[in-house]
């Protein structure tokens, strides 16, 4: 696919004999370094998730969109990457899908029946760590640039506008990082209840596990940067508590001065 950075997905997986090929069940669509890696693995630890092959966590399927038609003919190759046994549940997660303006519609088009999973994260210490994240992929020295970019992931209600005018509220689960940390298992059956799946106890021995942790030293924030973030942030913190009421910002330490 033209366009694509980081790189496509390749070519769709072989599908065993048996299986059924259709649009994901599922797609988690964000935030990048709010432990999507971490919940994907949970998600996928259920014995009736499937996927083939050595399939990624992330396809990609949308980046090269922005400069070029999506076609009929592209919804049924997206399609094809998620083949599974009859009655089997299959999915991906890419974060950037829910930064990039042009991706929400396409996926409705592609994936209408598709649940979404959205996983937020502290906006601060998520900047911290989507910094420390673009230098260990980039190891060059962090720029302005750099620094827009892990400030605009953190913009939610902004984002989520564009994903909840393509797909129905009911459809769309909202997840905070922090509950996911305090209570796994109660978090993983919620969202295992929001996919449809039976209810399995996941061995609690996988809550530790690390997944795709970024090796690069966390970016220090300075007392005038933090408080500038914080100032930034507010607007659309606001915004957000009004669009997910059941969010609960105290659980973000670092921006509760602007939810009260």
């Amino acid at each position: 696919i033209r366009g694509h950075w980081p790189p496509g997905p390749g070519k769709p997986p072989r599908v065993p004999a048996g299986w059924v090929v259709a649009p994901p069940d599922f797609v988690g669509i964000g935030a990048q370094k709010a432990g999507t890696s971490w919940w994907s693995a949970l998600i996928h630890a259920h014995p009736d998730v499937h996927r083939a092959g050595d399939q990624p966590k992330e396809l990609h399927f949308f980046d090269g969109y922005w400069e070029q038609a999506f076609t009929d003919a592209d919804k049924e190759l997206y399609a094809r990457y998620f083949p599974r046994p009859p009655g089997g549940s299959a999915g991906e997660w890419t974060p950037s899908y829910m930064i990039d303006f042009w991706t929400p519609e396409l996926l409705r088009r592609a994936a209408p029946q598709a649940r979404i999973l959205v996983l937020l994260r502290d906006p601060l210490e998520r900047y911290r760590s989507g910094m420390a994240h673009t230098d260990d992929m980039d190891r060059r020295s962090l720029g302005r640039q750099d620094a827009m970019g892990a400030f605009g992931r953190g913009l939610y209600a902004q984002q989520l506008r564009r994903v909840l005018a393509e797909f129905p509220r009911e459809q769309v689960l909202i997840l905070q990082y922090e509950r996911c940390r305090a209570d796994p298992q109660g978090e993983l059956a919620r969202t295992f209840d929001f996919l449809g799946l039976r209810d399995v106890r996941v061995d609690p021995a996988r809550f530790d596990r690390p997944v795709n942790p970024t090796t690069a030293r966390k970016v220090e924030l300075g007392d005038e940067l933090r408080a500038a973030l914080t100032s930034a942030y507010a607007p659309d913190l606001a915004q957000l508590a009004t669009l997910v009421p059941e969010l609960d910002l105290d659980l973000w330490p670092s921006t509760q001065a602007t939810s009260r």
